[in-house]
């Protein structure tokens, strides 16, 4: 084997790309209006396989939303961001999720719906620190 044969086998078998670990996320998307098509993003979920690693970062530009549609109902819309970060935590907030391991919780987050929070495309990339790369993320995406 070559050198640089054996060094991609080991980051496989390890998990780590430079010390970094593989991680998927999807941005959380509130869609006021279905038939309008029309949206903002309000969160991302991230999770590292390598780490057991779920979590939701949410925050809801008010005015933002009101502007697609001043009927919406903006308590309605936290309380379901609130759900996905629940369901992230596990524990009591995870509801029926709660035993299920991580990588279980984020299939499901991500799964397509047609609800008025909705996940966006699965990205994923490298990182040495899963909670530091959700803040990165929420700052650029959502806020």
């Amino acid at each position: 084997m070559a050198g640089g044969e054996a060094a991609a086998e080991g980051s496989e078998v390890t998990g780590l790309h430079n010390g970094r670990d593989v991680f998927e996320y999807a941005l959380l998307k509130v869609v006021p209006r279905v038939e309008r098509g029309e949206m903002i993003n309000a969160g991302v979920v991230v999770y590292c396989r390598a780490r057991g690693f779920v979590e939701a970062r949410t925050h809801l530009d008010e005015a933002r939303l009101l502007a697609l549609d001043p009927t919406v109902d903006v308590a309605g819309v936290r309380a379901a961001l609130g759900a996905v970060e629940g369901i992230c935590e596990g524990g009591e907030r995870a509801g029926q999720a709660a035993g299920d391991d991580a990588g279980r919780r984020f299939r499901w987050l991500i799964a397509p719906r047609s609800t008025i929070v909705q996940p966006g495309p699965v990205h994923t990339g490298l990182t040495a620190d899963p909670t530091a790369e959700a803040e990165r993320l929420v700052e650029l995406l959502v806020r």
